[in-house]
């Protein structure tokens, strides 16, 4: 018998239940009412306890702060038992999700049961037993991740109702660590747009600021682990979409080098080039998470076509002193980026450079044609075999916004915007091969190394600016330009907070290393860890002044005037070429666009 729980949305939602799990009764939440959220029965709970356990720091910090490896250790020496972590963060979950509405189905009661036998297991073992490193440590998953018998939609109503069948290699690799999945969580449409807002499920809310997005399309992990209420999780990333979420609630989330983690299990599942541009990972509240986690998950899966087992190096005999850090500037990385996100990686260069690291300042000039590859290569993945993978009838432009208008839409605006892009782009020019498509995200991946060394680092900044309010990315495709060639080059990038800023709000800045570097980039994250502090409870945050009311003008023009500095300064280049350029482009663009909607006749 399935549990009952509403969803937690800003704009409200309905009850709706999901098929019984062949684990556990779920529980699913979704969009489209007014009723008020409440909570699931649960007689068997200690709720008193559990707030207790929460509200009680053990030691320095509370059940609900530390990192999953702390509390893996905590739970197998007996000085916490796997109840009791379980139990601080569904209390923890009790009191976030009715804000941020991170979980659409949780497995509450599958998770004490898998915590009780966990106890049982530890207090059975012989004192020289190796116990699975995970053993009892709570984490939630992706809902586009398979988990048996969840939900497993990526949000898509015209499938809403499908569950998976079985366990996605990475999720039972999770669960044969251990690892107690606590639910299953919200994404963007299809994994498609970096805010996770779909009509099936609702949006899902910054755990700093509920006007604000988690982003995409991970977002729902975001949120879930920023708030407290696990400790990690994993999600998908094909343009940013474990680093997007990472950045805006202000916790570690690492893209991982292609195929050391399978893909398999996931839906949608890519096809053509995006499915090497596609990766599962980590999102964690303490970078010391994220190796132990990412050799958890590298296994050798036969179903996926770019999975391998690769030896994984030790962020440990990572130096800082000798290490190429490359810090790029111009237009298609620093464009309209705001101040405050560039001083902040500015303060990561300092950083780095005291501790001996070798700063090198470069133009960002090939990240931009990576842009450009990606891009295409994103258009040859949308084909018929795509949009049969996924159960959608392809529509007309036309008819696809004529569906928004509708009382009870079935896509998303920014998931109607992208399809139209796609079909329109395609009406001017016809998408690139794969297989030459491949080879020119190669030849700018080596042209890149070049810049950076093969044991060196990249500083690129998350989004252009803080978490951005509900809806501000949906016309801004170009807001994900530093996100995009890591996944082109199949490249490791780990996404680090780095405290809060002026509004409120995380900051952060990703760091990129060349293939299979996965360690490098982690050990960075380590490094800014312990020098800025990592990731920041929401209720330890400092509140956002007041805005003051005055005009947009002056801001832009200064911002733009401290670029041209900074440009001068630092390269004596052209200063304002990128934004002149950046103008033209956005004209020829709607120029081609509407002679692309004038010649399909659907003006």
């Amino acid at each position: 018998m399935a549990e009952a729980k509403p969803a937690a949305s800003a704009q409200a939602s309905a009850t709706t239940t999901s098929a019984a799990s062949a684990q556990a009764s779920t529980t699913t939440t979704s969009a489209g009412s007014t009723s008020a959220p409440t909570e699931p029965p649960a007689p068997e709970v200690d709720v008193d306890r559990a707030l207790a356990d929460l509200a009680s720091p053990v030691a320095d910090r509370t059940l609900t702060e530390r990192s999953a490896v702390e509390l893996a250790g905590m739970i197998r020496r007996g000085e916490v038992t796997s109840r009791q972590v379980v139990e601080a963060h569904i209390a923890r979950l009790r009191l976030s999700e009715p804000k941020v509405h991170g979980i659409v189905a949780y497995r509450y009661q599958a998770a004490r049961e898998a915590a009780d036998a966990a106890d049982a297991r530890i207090a059975a073992a012989d004192a020289d037993e190796e116990l699975p490193p995970l053993l009892g440590v709570p984490c939630t998953v992706k809902e586009s991740i398979g988990v048996k018998g969840m939900p497993n939609t990526a949000g898509f109503k015209p499938i809403a109702g499908r569950t998976a069948e079985r366990d996605a290699p990475a999720v039972a690799r999770l669960i044969d660590a251990g690892a107690i999945p606590l639910g299953v969580t919200n994404t963007s449409e299809l994994c498609l747009w970096i805010e996770s807002r779909n009509k099936v499920y609702g949006d899902s809310n910054n755990p700093y600021d509920v006007t604000r997005t988690v982003g995409g399309s991970s977002g729902g992990e975001g949120a879930v682990i920023g708030s407290g209420g696990t400790p990690f999780g994993i999600g998908s990333d094909l343009a940013g979409s474990i680093r997007v979420p990472a950045f805006c609630c202000g916790v570690f989330g690492h893209k991982p080098s292609v195929g050391v983690v399978p893909t398999s299990g996931h839906f949608p599942i890519g096809v053509g080039p995006s499915r090497r541009m596609m990766v599962i990972g980590p999102i964690a509240r303490r970078a010391e998470d994220l190796m132990p986690l990412m050799e958890v998950l590298n296994w050798d899966d036969p179903d996926d076509p770019y999975d391998r087992v690769i030896p994984l190096g030790d962020p440990a005999a990572v130096s800082m002193k000798g290490l190429r850090v490359v810090v790029p500037h111009g237009f298609g990385v620093t464009s309209y980026v705001s101040l405050e996100l560039l001083d902040a990686r500015e303060r990561v260069v300092r950083h780095l450079e005291e501790q001996g690291a070798d700063i090198v300042r470069v133009n960002a000039k090939g990240l931009i044609r990576a842009e450009i590859v990606f891009i295409d290569s994103l258009r040859a993945a949308w084909n018929d075999e795509f949009e049969a993978s996924v159960g959608w009838e392809s529509q007309k432009v036309r008819e696809l916004y004529r569906g928004l208008r509708g009382q009870d839409p079935d896509h998303t605006a920014a998931f109607v915007n992208l399809a139209s892009l796609v079909k329109l782009a395609g009406a001017v020019r016809r998408a690139g091969a794969p297989g030459p498509l491949e080879a020119a995200a190669k030849r700018l991946a080596d042209k890149v190394e070049q810049q950076m060394g093969k044991d060196g680092v990249m500083l690129l900044p998350p989004l252009p600016r803080v978490a951005p309010r509900h809806g501000w990315t949906t016309l801004r495709p170009w807001a994900m330009q530093s996100m995009v060639p890591a996944n082109l080059f199949g490249w490791p990038c780990t996404q680090v907070p780095l405290g809060i800023g002026s509004e409120g709000l995380p900051l952060g800045v990703q760091v990129m290393g060349t293939m299979d570097q996965d360690h490098r980039t982690i050990a960075v994250a380590l490094e800014l860890e312990r020098a800025f502090g990592g990731w920041v409870p929401p209720e330890h945050a400092p509140s956002a002044p007041a805005p003051a009311v005055r005009s947009r003008r002056p801001q832009v023009r200064s911002a733009v005037a401290r670029r041209r500095e900074v440009a001068v300064a630092r390269h004596g280049g052209t200063p304002g070429l990128g934004e002149k350029t950046l103008r033209l482009g956005v004209r020829a663009a709607r120029g081609t666009m509407g002679l692309a909607l004038k010649a399909r006749g659907q003006r």
